[in-house]
């Protein structure tokens, strides 16, 4: 099954089970790929996280419900998975713009999110540069911390900056940006700021050592002021590299950023010419 097939299959395995408890395990398993990478593919592909896409085709049923029938609203938010109507009415507050009472008895307009269909249109074609490396088994010395994937998109910058304002960033500067999900879950990952680890050197307190196995790696290069450059070559991994690469598939649960150092260009991470690198561990199909 295709990449873009796979997340076709798993928005209309969603759609079907939209009033059920749905579990990142089991939608991944429809697209046939692990939860970790089903997560970010998805949020790259749709712009948005899986959780999030289900709370607003929650939410538009919901207001689809209350406007055409005669359901209570304890009834419409426990059916859409909301354990109080406190919590529903501020859901659906938020999204709609209205209480669920004024729709009920003043008729006030509700709000619609589609349902997602992913298409693969060909706009011209592109060029992604990449190579396949293998590499041996290494080792990182770094801060670790454990992230949400719902939350992911601003806690790890944050984690950044807090990272340099601390001036940790003297004593590891950061090659990597590493994230580490062995288990190939479905709530949480291990992201590192990292470098190569010395052996002969001590570990200062506060940080910690893993070890990277050895995979096969895509390597994609990405040259361009950051976030934009690395962010852009992310999101064509997924929807156009994947999509489309007969020969490999996602091997593990790792992903991982390499930054070179700023000092050597003139604008630092900002410059049109610096060059940063996505690892992807790949296996053959």
């Amino acid at each position: 099954m295709g990449w873009i097939e796979s997340i076709s299959e798993a928005i209309n395995y969603i759609e079907k089970n939209i009033t059920d408890e749905l579990s990142i395990d089991e939608i991944a398993r429809q697209a046939a790929v692990s939860p970790f990478y089903f997560q970010k593919g998805f949020s790259m592909l749709c712009g948005m996280t899986v959780g999030e896409y289900i709370r607003l085709r929650r939410l538009t049923l919901a207001g689809s419900e209350l406007v055409s029938s005669d359901t209570k609203i304890i009834d419409t938010a426990l059916r859409y998975g909301y354990e109080s109507p406190d919590s529903f009415t501020k859901a659906f507050t938020r999204f709609h713009g209205v209480t669920p009472s004024a729709v009920k008895k003043d008729g006030a307009m509700v709000r619609s999110f589609a349902p997602l269909k992913i298409k693969f249109s060909l706009e011209g074609g592109s060029i992604m540069d990449y190579k396949i490396v293998e590499k041996a088994a290494f080792t990182v010395i770094g801060v670790s911390e454990s992230f949400s994937y719902e939350t992911a998109q601003t806690e790890v910058p944050k984690f950044w900056q807090d990272y340099c304002k601390a001036g940790k960033n003297s004593v590891v500067c950061g090659e990597y940006g590493i994230n580490i999900d062995e288990t190939m879950g479905r709530d949480k990952f291990e992201y590192m700021i990292a470098d190569n680890y010395i052996p002969q050197k001590d570990i200062p307190e506060g940080f910690v050592t893993r070890v990277i196995p050895a995979h096969t790696w895509a390597v994609f290069p990405c040259k361009g002021a950051m976030p934009n450059a690395i962010q852009d070559v992310q999101g064509k991994i997924f929807s156009e590299w994947l999509p489309n690469c007969t020969d490999y598939t996602i091997a593990e649960g790792y992903n991982i950023e390499m930054y070179s150092d700023p000092a050597d260009f003139s604008e630092g991470m900002n410059d049109r010419n610096y060059y940063s690198e996505v690892w992807i561990p790949v296996k053959k199909r």
